[in-house]
């Protein structure tokens, strides 16, 4: 194993292939892996406000969390309600998130992997300690993103990406 302590978090609108090959990388290179479903962020409701979709619900998110990291010996699903983690302007604010998500790490942190090389600005200041560990940063594995599912007018093209 590379890592100790690795994390693996998102909004998982919906939960789909390329988050669980992040989920799978991270448990084939750390002893310990947290999978974090953030919840009822700003964006969060935005999205539910033009998509009503049972998939979409926080339960339904959970559910796919808790069954994906059953698959993995080594993972740890964790639920963070991020509704009171708001900017002035309404919008989500990371910051206000790490101390919660330190709550359940502590600071014994090695890796957080993304698919998201932007991330990388917020995750040294909220996690020095640890490597950003990016996958599939291309989307080459998996060339698909919660938007694109979401936008799919057909429930068998959208069930095929999902997991």
């Amino acid at each position: 194993m590379k890592y100790s302590i690795g994390m693996y978090g998102g909004k998982f609108m919906p939960f789909h292939k390329g988050h669980r090959y992040c989920v799978e990388t991270a448990s084939l290179e750390c002893e310990k892996v947290y999978v974090i479903l953030f919840y009822g962020g700003s964006d969060e409701i935005e999205i539910l406000k033009n998509n009503k979709e049972e998939y979409l619900s926080v339960e339904s998110r959970k559910e796919k969390v808790i069954e994906l990291t059953k698959n993995y010996p080594n993972t740890i699903p964790v639920f963070i309600d991020v509704s009171s983690c708001k900017n002035v302007d309404g919008s989500e604010d990371w910051d206000a998130e790490t101390p919660l998500v330190r709550d359940v790490l502590g600071n014994k942190l090695d890796a957080v992997y993304s698919s998201e090389e932007s991330y990388g600005i917020y995750f040294e200041r909220a996690y020095p300690e640890a490597f950003h560990r990016l996958v599939d940063v291309k989307r080459i594995h998996y060339p698909i993103s919660g938007t694109l599912i979401r936008n799919m007018e057909r429930k068998e093209e959208r069930n095929e990406w999902m997991v």
